[in-house]
């Protein structure tokens, strides 16, 4: 078992993710920002290594406008000694990574200028995902999109555009319920139609359940069979309620002894769970921590 957190590292120097405005995005800015920003997330692993933590979401912005024309040079080359650098780090310590593109990467678009920036983006995540020397286990995390006044006809559109994906993004790509629209019934339906992996999120779930009442547990061990042995170990979300916010809001904090109940009542070890929470690793720390003392990592 693995536990990550996602993009930031809380409290500790020289881990700063910068970016800039379009206006300002010239080819001498961003050269260094992305310089910045691979430093950073080298900064980032060993701290992750030093505190074993082993599961991390790399964030989008690593690379300033990645998927956007704004972005002209070839970072992919400029930097590739560092990218080395990077995926030895990645290979000797058994990280696994994984990257989650934003709100405006929708596959079901009606939309299709919105369907081609969303494929560029997709190819983008898998760029660096190579770049980093990594295999198909280290994963793009998606959401099936919005409703768009008829579900069953965005469904089928999300089917038929992921069928446009190169091999390289398919071969990378998960799906994940959310707390709005498809909920882990609708995203099994369509992950078994088209053999995508499925990322089972708790809190999502907990908001936006299907009618069908099972407990979480059940359904994580159904979306388990939707991982094959190349995709790696299954991956999940996980997540607590901000009790002062908004359903689906996640907590400042993990609450440890939910979060090992939570782990004693999935009953394996043979699961990675990304932690969803504001202050991100240290949380993690925290967790990791107390599974080892009751032996359940």
């Amino acid at each position: 078992m693995r536990i990550g957190y996602a993009c930031l590292t809380v409290g500790v120097v020289d881990t700063a993710i910068k970016s800039c405005r379009a206006r300002n995005a010239d080819a001498r800015r961003l050269y260094e920002i992305t310089e910045n920003n691979l430093l950073s997330l080298e900064h980032m692993l060993y701290y992750n290594i030093e505190n074993n933590i082993r599961l991390f979401r790399i964030s989008s912005e690593l690379i300033p406008f990645g998927s956007s024309p704004v972005n002209t040079i070839k970072w992919w080359d400029l930097f590739r000694t560092q990218f080395e650098k990077l995926a030895e780090i990645i290979k000797k310590h058994q990280l696994r990574v994984s990257m989650h593109p934003g709100q405006y990467t929708v596959l079901n678009s009606p939309n299709e200028e919105v369907v081609k920036r969303t494929i560029a983006d997709l190819e983008y995540h898998a760029r660096v995902l190579e770049a980093l020397g990594t295999d198909s286990r280290h994963k793009i995390i998606l959401h099936i999109g919005g409703i768009y006044k008829d579900k069953k006809e965005a469904a089928e559109r999300f089917m038929l555009n992921y069928d446009r994906l190169h091999n390289r993004i398919k071969q990378r790509l998960v799906i994940e319920n959310d707390d709005k629209s498809y909920n882990i019934m609708d995203v099994l339906t369509i992950g078994r139609s088209c053999g995508i992996p499925v990322v089972f999120d708790n809190l999502h779930h907990k908001v936006n359940p299907p009618d069908i009442i099972k407990d979480e547990i059940d359904w994580i061990n159904e979306c388990k069979a939707t991982w094959k042995k190349e995709d790696g170990r299954q991956k999940i979300h996980y997540s607590q309620q901000d009790r002062d916010k908004k359903a689906g809001s996640h907590s400042q904090s993990i609450n440890p002894a939910e979060f090992i109940e939570f782990v004693q009542r999935l009953g394996r070890k043979d699961i990675d769970i990304m932690l969803e929470v504001k202050d991100k690793n240290r949380s993690a720390v925290e967790c990791i921590r107390m599974l080892q003392e009751l032996d359940l990592i």
